[in-house]
């Protein structure tokens, strides 16, 4: 089975051939939907040999039909086996990309199967021929937004939201100027994003702030792009989520960047921060540190933490989150020395590295891009240190710099990280030591996960 969630056959000649909807063991019948030279592309028609981990999908609107919501791939699935795929497909990309063999496969996290959908991008679609709006995910295969009645990822209350918010766009006046709503929920807030093309009439502002009344519906604005997001009414609580176990709290606007699956991100960041073991005497560097999900934690731990990310927005956030969590934090749970830089991330050289100081750990969590400059920066350094042919001379004030001596490294794109992790390993000096899947994403594709590389000396 590949990551699109399609079995993966042989014909006699050896011709791959990728069927939608077949399960790894299965005998099927299938209709052979693209033909290329070295493979073919076909949709289930029948399976007379079913898979033990096989199941009845939960949701109506998953499946081959027509029609059918893209949202997700593998309901059909049995949940373990998901993971058990996506742990596959982690360990052959960091072997075929990377010729990487991590020394231990960490235990993958889970958490609940459904419901965990936190936050959303549902497309909004005013259908003049049928005079109806639709809410909700992509088809399969499709632009055309599906017909969705419930949505079993998203959190009950917010799946009974589809067809009552369908009828709220059907009565404003700017049906036809609304693209787009997205989820963005809290703790205790639930929040609603507006895209709307054109402003709105104060009695579509009227039906919005009823709306919001009725079902605990917090309504922001989107007239443009996210900067200009604004809450349709001041006041009442902010939209934060915590992580208990380090005494955080971490307060965001819907747009901001958060993990999507709140349960697994705390244990993510538990997992994360056990692994790298931060200690009191210690300097950590946190890249790509967003809002501050990994740098506020680690600050409950190290003696001193940089947080280094590339939106000016994000980093004035995180110093806001952290000087709140500074303030409230008991005198004797007081927070690390913390800093935050803005840097392009993307275009790091070996001389900003070295002028961003010595650390003993490193995290780092960066988007599906991967982490390719930063690391390439590091093994650099390595490579003229060690006399490599065709190795960069080091840069001014590097002779006292030291590399870190372990890096937990959290991705969203194991191509990504495979590519990384085979710098690290093969340039940079270091091991994998562990590594892992986290099933950010039930029922979907998207393979989360988290490695270790220490120092091979």
């Amino acid at each position: 089975m590949d990551l699109d969630a399609q079995g993966i056959a042989r014909r006699p000649d050896g011709k791959v051939v990728f069927i939608d909807g077949a399960l790894p063991g299965e005998l099927v019948s299938a209709t052979v939907t693209k033909r290329k030279n070295q493979w073919e592309a076909a949709t289930l028609t029948a399976v007379h040999r079913e898979s033990s981990q096989r199941v009845a999908p939960r949701c109506p609107h998953f499946g081959l039909h027509q029609g059918a919501c893209g949202g997700c791939k593998m309901q059909h699935l049995e949940a373990s086996a998901q993971v058990a795929v996506k742990q596959r497909a982690l360990e052959d990309n960091l072997w075929h990309l990377g010729k990487v063999r991590p020394e231990v496969i960490l235990r993958a996290i889970e958490g609940p199967a459904w419901g965990y959908r936190y936050r959303a991008r549902l497309s909004v679609r005013y259908v003049q021929k049928k005079n109806e709006v639709l809410i909700g995910f992509h088809e399969r295969k499709s632009r055309y937004v599906a017909d969705m009645r419930e949505c079993h990822v998203l959190p009950p209350q917010v799946s009974a939201l589809l067809l009552p918010l369908r009828a709220l766009i059907m009565g404003l006046e700017a049906r036809e100027t609304c693209p787009q709503i997205e989820l963005a929920a809290g703790d205790e807030i639930t929040a609603l994003v507006l895209r709307h093309l054109e402003p709105l009439s104060d009695g579509d502002r009227q039906q919005l702030r009823d709306f919001g009344a009725r079902h605990g519906i917090q309504w922001w604005l989107q007239p443009k792009g996210p900067d200009t997001v604004h809450r349709l009414e001041e006041g009442g609580p902010p939209l934060a989520y915590a992580l208990p176990e380090f005494g955080i709290a971490m307060p965001f606007k819907p747009t901001d960047f958060t993990q999507v699956n709140p349960h697994i991100n705390r244990v993510l960041v538990t997992r994360a921060l056990r692994l790298l073991g931060a200690q009191r005497h210690e300097r950590v560097i946190d890249w790509f540190c967003g809002l501050g999900n990994f740098t506020l934690p680690i600050a409950t731990q190290a003696g001193q933490v940089l947080g280094v990310e590339g939106s000016a927005a994000l980093v004035a956030r995180a110093r806001q989150n952290c000087e709140q969590n500074q303030a409230s934090a008991p005198a004797h749970q007081a927070l690390a020395a913390t800093e935050f830089a803005a840097r392009n991330l993307f275009d790091m050289t070996a001389a900003q590295l070295v002028a961003d100081g010595t650390a003993d750990r490193w995290l780092v969590d960066p988007p599906r891009e991967g982490a390719f400059a930063l690391v390439k920066a590091l093994a650099a350094i390595h490579q003229a240190r060690i006399g490599a042919e065709d190795a960069e001379p080091l840069p001014p004030g590097a002779e006292g710099w030291q590399p870190p001596r372990r890096i937990v490294y959290v991705s969203c794109n194991p191509a990504t990280l495979a590519r990384d992790a085979g710098l690290l390993v093969h340039q940079a000096g270091y091991r994998c030591s562990a590594a892992g899947v986290v099933n950010m994403f039930p029922h979907t594709a998207h393979v989360e996960s988290m490695a270790v590389f220490d120092l091979a000396n």
